[in-house]
């Protein structure tokens, strides 16, 4: 048995993993019993009771002949429990693999006593069907079919291989860690996340991302404009197995997932081109206010199946991760209150990892002007840049315009931060304090030289 702990949260483990061939009929059985131990061909971990076995075996074959009084063609794939999710697989005609997988447990206390919960919808269904998919892949990759041991040796040779292979191959499964890249089997190269046209997450080289950054912001997503920004959102998509609502939808690839005809035309980007470049084929996904992009190498062309398969994993995940990220944002906003209008407006950007804020700047549209400060401020701005960019050495410039307002420009350790304050009768000194203010404020973390 395979356990994961960590602190007071129980992670998922295999509970047991068994491997049957159901040839046997029910009239052989009532026979001879003893006929249902010799179904067992595989079934780890090895030291549980043979009567439990049997037990347990014969359990999952009721089972998946009962689903096929429903479905002939798909009979059980899963089987939800309090305490484990069961996983069928049929890989070949009359072998059948079964993963049992414990769901998570939290330690609680009541009364002085620990009390175990089990979080039975924590497990993805898809996530691990896909991994006990890929247990007999890799066993296939390396040891043929199971229909070809036993041509080679009968069911003797068989059990040997299943040993010999699985006593390796489970010590490699970290359960706990599985995810979606385990459905989609490492064809995906690089992925990124976005939140409201924010950069949160990317595994893309800094100068590729800028460019796609750039792409996404400014042509992608608003011509893909949501109905959310009218306080509406795309209608929700209820086709998913089990009820899993959620909002996702593709803004790149099919746009109808129930049309067999869709076509999974996806653009292709050419990234880390300095050296040698990687062709990628490119998965906008969004929910929401959320948008993750997906990488994949250019030479697997993504299929019809793929992308549902994507939509029903991602699709839920991404509008609970986006409903949950606004709550979060609508809760903070509440606690700090009402807010006064600022009397300073600011840019900030990290050369490092491309970091950028900005309280100047309106949502990025085609047709609404971008900046909400005069011209001759944002010229400013750009004078104090071009100053910045002509040394290497951190230095601060203030400077007094026209129309009363200051601007100041602090560049430190790789870091740049544009203020525009709104205070007609203040000094030097003054201005130097609210600048002081603003980077306690907002960028409390960071450090930036006096």
């Amino acid at each position: 048995m395979i356990k994961h702990q960590d602190g007071s949260q129980k992670g998922c483990g295999i509970s047991s993993l068994e491997d049957f061939q159901n040839l046997i009929s029910p009239e052989q059985l009532e026979l001879a019993p003893r006929l249902e131990e010799k179904k067992i061909l595989f079934y780890h971990p090895n030291e549980v009771e043979k009567n439990e076995k049997i037990r347990n075996v014969g359990l999952c074959e009721a089972i998946v002949q009962f689903t096929r009084t429903f479905s002939p063609t798909k009979p059980a794939k899963s089987l939800h429990t309090q305490k484990n999710r069961q996983f069928f697989h049929e890989p070949e005609e009359n072998f059948w693999m079964v993963m049992v997988v414990r769901n998570p447990i939290i330690e609680k206390h009541k009364d002085g006593k620990p009390v175990y919960e089990y979080q039975e919808e924590e497990l993805l269904d898809k996530v691990y069907s896909s991994v006990l998919q890929q247990c007999y892949s890799m066993y296939k990759l390396f040891n043929g079919t199971f229909l070809k041991a036993m041509e080679d040796g009968g069911v003797k040779v068989l059990k040997e291989r299943l040993e010999k292979f699985f006593h390796r191959y489970l010590q490699t499964l970290h359960l706990q860690s599985c995810d979606l890249l385990d459905v989609f089997c490492g064809i995906i190269k690089y992925t990124a996340f976005l939140y409201n046209d924010q950069l949160i997450w990317s595994g893309l080289e800094q100068d590729d991302m800028r460019i796609l950054y750039k792409y996404l912001t400014t042509s992608l997503f608003p011509r893909h404009m949501e109905p959310e920004l009218a306080g509406r959102d795309s209608p929700i998509r209820a086709e998913m197995p089990g009820n899993l609502q959620h909002y996702g939808r593709f803004l790149t690839g099919p746009l109808n997932l129930n049309d067999p005809e869709a076509k999974c035309r996806f653009p292709k980007i050419f990234v880390n081109t300095d050296d040698t470049y990687e062709e990628l084929h490119l998965i906008v996904y969004k929910a929401m206010s959320a948008a993750v992009c997906f990488m994949i190498d250019a030479s697997i062309p993504p299929t019809l199946e793929f992308c549902r398969k994507l939509d029903s994993i991602v699709g839920p995940q991404l509008t609970v991760l986006a409903s949950d990220i606004c709550e979060q944002y609508n809760i903070n906003k509440r606690i700090s209150g009402a807010e006064k209008e600022p009397q300073f407006k600011f840019i900030y950007f990290n050369h490092m990892n491309l970091a950028e804020k900005s309280t100047i700047h309106m949502r990025k549209t085609p047709s609404v002007s971008l900046a909400s400060v005069h011209p001759d401020l944002m010229k400013i701005l750009g004078d104090i840049n071009s100053d910045f960019s002509r040394v290497d050495e951190d230095e601060e410039i203030i400077v007094k315009a026209m129309s009363d307002y200051w601007v100041v420009g602090k560049k430190s350790d790789q870091r740049e931060l544009y203020v525009i304050l709104n205070q007609k009768n203040a000094n030097l000194i003054e201005v130097n304090e609210e600048v002081k203010k603003l980077c306690a404020t907002q960028f409390n973390n960071i450090f930036f030289l006096d």
